[in-house]
């Protein structure tokens, strides 16, 4: 089993982890929806995960839904006291597996307690604001009401810290005139790049940056150039992305997302790869291609 030491670490709110994470999105069933097709190898992931040396897992309770929360209960609780669990509320799931918005005070509560209630926790560690004033990416728009929704979670108790995930620079902005925001979790890889200077932002502020997708989500990342760069460091294509990621920028925290152990193996794996200049300016080109 790898460990990932060699990634480093960074803050995420008042706790220092490891800068390799593990997403549990994938534990669900097909489509984030339903149980997961194994659900002993599912908690083998989980309990995997943190024998390697994952100290902070991301989730939320639209996922399945319900079903990845109640699987981590399942496999890790008791927690240890250095897991951080990292989820997100803003939306809910409909019968048919469709992804619905869910973000007025009421759903916003409402989640946070179900959350709280399948991972069986008192207080969240890190709750993300999912954004969805938009079908399809980001959108500018005032979300200081969902902001202030959380805050108040926080000053209830039952939120220890507040990220946002698919928002923009300026709600950015707007937000942490509201609260602390102590990450944030947006699209990002090797060739989706238009966050580059939100990175760089947030990284001057000492705020984590969480990239979802880091592998390109339900379609994996596919260019000659990355092969290349992958062939010629005895690596996987994925591994180089990951590591591209890692040497990005210090406050990048990765939470990429498997149901099988052998490939959250090959992920920890990325943690020991180091990219020559050359290599990093290599696959540079793919995000200024794109």
């Amino acid at each position: 089993m790898q460990t990932i030491d060699q990634a480093g670490t960074f803050t995420l709110g008042d706790r220092m982890v490891k800068r390799l994470g593990y997403g549990a999105m994938q534990l669900a069933g097909p489509g984030v929806f339903g149980p997961p097709r194994d659900h002993d190898a599912a908690l083998a992931v989980l309990r995997a995960a943190l024998a390697a040396g994952v100290d902070h897992i991301d989730t939320s309770d639209f996922y399945g839904p319900h079903v990845t929360n109640r699987l981590i209960r399942e496999a890790l609780s008791p927690y240890p006291d250095d897991l951080v669990i990292v989820t997100k509320i803003g939306a809910r799931r409909g019968a048919d597996g469709s992804w619905l918005v869910a973000d007025s005070a009421e759903d916003l509560r409402n989640a946070v307690h179900d959350n709280l209630a399948n991972l069986e926790l008192e207080a969240l560690d890190v709750v993300n604001m999912r954004v969805m004033l938009a079908p399809h990416g980001r959108a500018e728009g005032s979300i200081a009401r969902h902001v202030e929704t959380l805050a108040q979670l926080q000053r209830d108790g039952l939120v220890r810290h507040i990220g946002l995930s698919n928002v923009t620079a300026a709600q950015v902005v707007e937000s942490r005139g509201i609260a602390d925001i102590v990450c944030v979790q947006n699209q990002y890889n090797i060739a989706h790049r238009d966050d580059d200077d939100l990175v760089d932002m947030l990284a001057e502020a000492g705020i984590a940056y969480v990239p979802f997708f880091p592998l390109g989500g339900f379609s994996p990342l596919q260019s000659e150039t990355l092969s290349n760069v992958a062939d010629h460091m005895g690596a996987t294509p994925m591994q180089v992305a990951l590591a591209w990621l890692l040497q990005r920028s210090p406050n990048i925290l990765l939470i990429p997302g498997t149901s099988s152990v052998a490939h959250l193996d090959e992920n920890c794996a990325a943690a020991s790869l180091t990219l020559s200049d050359e290599a990093v300016a290599s696959l540079n080109g793919i995000g200024s291609a794109g």
